[in-house]
């Protein structure tokens, strides 16, 4: 099976159709949704109405901290991710509110742990963005038994680290289209990056394939209208930094 892997779609509707378009040319059968389908952008209503399709055809969706956010937003914004969960908050029906607190925070395929932030206490949000923190994770995700690769997301970067015997994690940057052999004899740990808010200077959007019969992850990029998606960020009133991150990629 193809099971593509999108992550931090942050209520882009035009990054989330073009990589889900992208994935179904790709041979894509069936599709997993790695949490923060919300925040930032200015499309969460969208959003969930797409991807709440998504679930009832067999997708799996986890819940991101922005998610939660969103279901449950703070009196007073202290930081950048909460100045639009209130916003975000009173876009959503009652229905996609219950949709969010009821996601799971990991989900298990066969040999496949996914999982938002880091496997390791996924609650607490933690970022898998180094060997020691992918190490930890990993650690974490293997300890259940029969585990093989932990897919997550959060950080908004697509990078693959894997552990053999006798060596520790290493880190590898993979290049968007080509398919990486991942064999079962090692263990795998990837962030498949953002769809809807990538931060690598590069505006595309990302996401990830993983074929589970011939182990082989392939991470793309995906142009689509990020202009257009910036422009719906002011026109919505949002905070300027958002609409010029998409931009900027960054």
């Amino acid at each position: 099976m193809k099971l593509a892997l999108l992550s931090d779609v942050h209520a882009n509707l035009g990054a989330l159709d073009a990589c889900l378009e992208h994935a179904r040319d790709q041979g894509a059968q069936g599709f997993a949704l790695l949490g923060d389908l919300v925040g930032y952008g200015a499309e969460p209503a969208q959003v969930l109405s797409k991807v709440m399709e998504l679930a009832q055809d067999g997708a799996i969706v986890l819940q991101g901290n922005h998610d939660a956010l969103a279901a449950f937003p703070p009196n007073e914004s202290k930081a950048m991710g909460e100045m639009t969960a209130l916003w975000t908050h009173a876009q959503l029906s009652l229905e996609q509110k219950r949709f969010l607190v009821g996601l799971p925070l990991t989900a298990r395929l066969e040999d496949l742990l996914l999982v938002h932030a880091s496997a390791d206490d996924p609650e607490k949000w933690r970022y898998v963005e180094d060997e020691r923190s992918a190490g930890a994770s990993l650690d974490a995700a293997v300890a259940l038994p029969g585990v093989r690769f932990v897919f997550g997301g959060h950080v908004h970067r697509q990078t693959l680290y894997y552990r053999s015997v006798g060596r520790g994690l290493m880190a590898f940057k993979p290049t968007p289209g080509v398919a990486v052999p991942t064999p079962r004899h090692r263990h795998w740990i990837a962030t498949v990056g953002s769809v809807g808010q990538p931060r690598d200077g590069n505006p595309r959007a990302m996401y990830a394939l993983f074929d589970t019969t011939a182990a082989q992850l392939t991470f793309h990029r995906i142009a689509y209208d990020h202009q257009g998606a910036a422009a719906a960020i002011r026109a919505a009133g949002l905070p300027e930094f958002f609409a010029k991150r998409l931009e900027d990629g960054r």
